[in-house]
């Protein structure tokens, strides 16, 4: 067959199937290019999923006749002054978004320049452009897009349900607005009341905005709701010139899906491998199998240490140093855990509070207004009086004790009982704690074995014969670039020819260890994530499970001064508001919770 040049119009639809995969990315990249013309403003409309309308509204600088007609053509851009891909100092940079959307439906665009005295408007269908002609329009610019994908009607078969688009397209404008706290967001879908994310002053009477961190508390809270912020600790770091801020969730308001992890790079939402990867892997141990955490991450890199031009969506990022960004990543969200204290999720406590409601009014429930009076009289309900008579006499007799209130006891207050020889009662000021003995512990061991390996080194284990692996030259190569701190780790690994490895020594605690697949394993985590904690995490498997077969077990009675002790360790352990597998240790309830369980409130 003869080669032959494309026609414009299918080329443009050939890079709308990049682009424009979905009206969420349509709706991603409108928006985009309003905060890149520097909107305060920003309105979204969307109608039947995005296909029968998409129509975005903001305030800012706006375009001029001539530039509306480029902003049509495709690879024509405003964004890259001097052509420097490495110096990407905005969302778009391309020159695609326009011309690929209009390829594949019927696009209208107004746009006024900022002070200037006329409107001009273009109108684009299936990537055929009008000439422009004057429109009325105050401010900025407004965009709509009918009927998509309506050049391209195979497109439409791909396309899920009009809802769920919907939430598509509203996930990418509640990421955006996330990064973006001092514009004002406001989201219309169909019929329904419109969402807004509004900037927050400083006063009534105020025009001048929150600071940067009071903003950015302020717009996580209205997306992702008062409760994450009240169960999240901060996050500050920076090495390198790269720079980590953000929120962690605590372990124990972990969520069923990884939906709930924000990740921003230069202010740019990313879904990228990488980053997932460190997230994983900074809560690998306080994290119940299976269960994921909620985050909100903004690293901020030099333009010149990562690459944005890894795919068209631009969802994609590249680092230069891939192994200091994870490493970043990891250490910030453990030290912002470390330093957020015992505080388990604020959540436990109601779930508590209700679990005890239903098990008491399930087991004394009045049948006239005589009982209920003698029951509001003094009458415990039935699961209080249950664990108050497994109470020991001995561990009874500690409620007559002073008040922790006269007492130097820390932030979990003083040992009252022991319940069922597994949950130790305290008591706090204003609070009751409840603590799992098995589950405490256990942590607090872990953390030692975990402390005792980084100060003394993993202990080795000499092979009498040398295991010889024999893999991929490429994979041979990534694992010998870090035989050194494999190395610290106990593997010893050594060259054995090209696409060989022979491994001298393995770490003691491994035990008996398929060492083939460990090689394996590590070399493909290397090539995927450019580093690998696989071996790291196996022996903090070991540590865990050694963690729990040592630690004091249910059923084991305790003294108060056992009691006491244990607490003050918690006090002083890393994430010690969480077992080794995730469980929270501890569950606190406040003295108005106690009061509304017994009718006080």
């Amino acid at each position: 067959m003869t080669i032959r040049r494309l026609s414009e119009s299918l080329v443009n639809r050939i890079a709308a199937g990049e682009v424009i995969e979905r009206p969420a990315a349509a709706v991603k990249e409108l928006v985009e290019n309003a905060i890149d013309a520097g909107a305060t403003r920003i309105s979204v409309v969307l109608r039947e999923g995005g296909q029968a309308l998409i129509q975005v509204a903001d305030n800012g600088r706006g375009m001029s006749r001539d530039e509306l007609l480029l902003a049509v053509e495709r690879h024509a851009t405003s964004k890259l002054p001097d052509d420097d891909l490495w110096n990407i100092q905005s969302f778009g940079f391309r020159g695609e978004a326009l011309p690929s959307i209009g390829s594949v439906s019927r696009m209208t665009i107004m746009s006024r320049v900022r002070g200037g005295f006329e409107a001009w408007e273009i109108r684009i269908e299936g990537g055929e452009v009008s000439a422009p002609r004057p429109a009325s329009l105050a401010e900025g610019t407004h965009i709509e897009v009918c009927d998509l994908f309506f050049a391209t009607p195979a497109r439409l078969k791909f396309l899920k349900t009009t809802r769920t688009e919907g939430d598509y397209a509203f996930e990418v404008v509640e990421r955006l607005a996330m990064a973006n706290p001092h514009i004002d967001f406001t989201w219309q879908e169909d019929d329904k009341r419109a969402i807004r994310f509004a900037v927050e002053q400083q006063g009534v009477l105020s025009e001048d905005p929150l600071s940067q961190e009071g903003a950015l508390r302020h717009r996580l809270s209205d997306a992702l709701g008062a409760e994450f912020m009240e169960n999240a600790a901060p996050i500050t770091m920076e090495r390198n010139d790269i720079r980590l801020t953000g929120f962690a969730g605590l372990p124990t308001m972990h969520k069923a899906t990884a939906r709930h992890q924000y990740l921003f790079v230069n202010g740019r939402p990313v879904r990228d491998r990488v980053l997932l990867s460190a997230v994983r892997g900074a809560y690998g141990d306080v994290l119940p199998s299976g269960r994921h955490p909620a985050a909100v991450l903004f690293l901020s890199v030099p333009p010149r240490e990562v690459d944005v031009n890894v795919h068209p969506a631009k969802t994609e990022v590249r680092f230069r140093d891939t192994a200091l960004v994870r490493g970043l990543i990891v250490m910030g969200i453990r030290e912002a855990l470390r330093d957020a204290g015992q505080f388990t999720a604020s959540t436990l406590a109601p779930q508590a509070f209700q679990m005890l409601q239903a098990e008491g009014s399930a087991a004394l429930q009045p049948t006239s207004y005589a009982g209920f009076a003698e029951h509001r009289a003094g009458q415990a309900p039935a699961a209080w009086a249950n664990m108050l008579s497994s109470v020991p006499p001995s561990a009874r007799a500690v409620a007559a004790a002073p008040s922790p209130a006269s007492q130097p006891f820390g932030r979990l207050g003083a040992a009252v009982a022991q319940v069922h020889g597994t949950f130790i009662i305290a008591q706090t000021e204003d609070s009751l704690i409840i603590v799992d003995q098995h589950a405490a512990h256990e942590r607090i061991v872990y953390e030692k074995m975990k402390q005792a390996l980084a100060a003394n080194g993993v202990s080795r284990q000499i092979l009498l014969i040398p295991d010889v692996v024999e893999m991929e030259q490429a994979a041979a190569e990534r694992l010998l670039e870090r035989a050194s701190e494999f190395a610290e780790l106990g593997l010893v690994i050594e060259d054995f020819g090209k696409g060989a490895l022979v491994v001298r020594e393995v770490p003691a605690l491994l035990g008996k260890v398929d060492i083939k697949a460990l090689l394996r394993d590590l070399a493909e985590e290397l090539a995927e994530y450019g580093s690998s904690n696989r071996l790291k995490d196996r022996l903090e498997e070991i540590c865990s499970t050694m963690a729990c077969h040592g630690s004091v077990r249910s059923g084991r009675a305790l003294n108060v001064e056992e009691m006491n002790a244990l607490l003050r360790q918690m006090e002083q352990t890393p994430n010690s508001a969480q077992c080794n597998h995730g469980r929270p240790t501890y569950v606190e309830l406040q003295k108005t919770d106690l009061e509304k369980l017994f009718d006080r409130r």
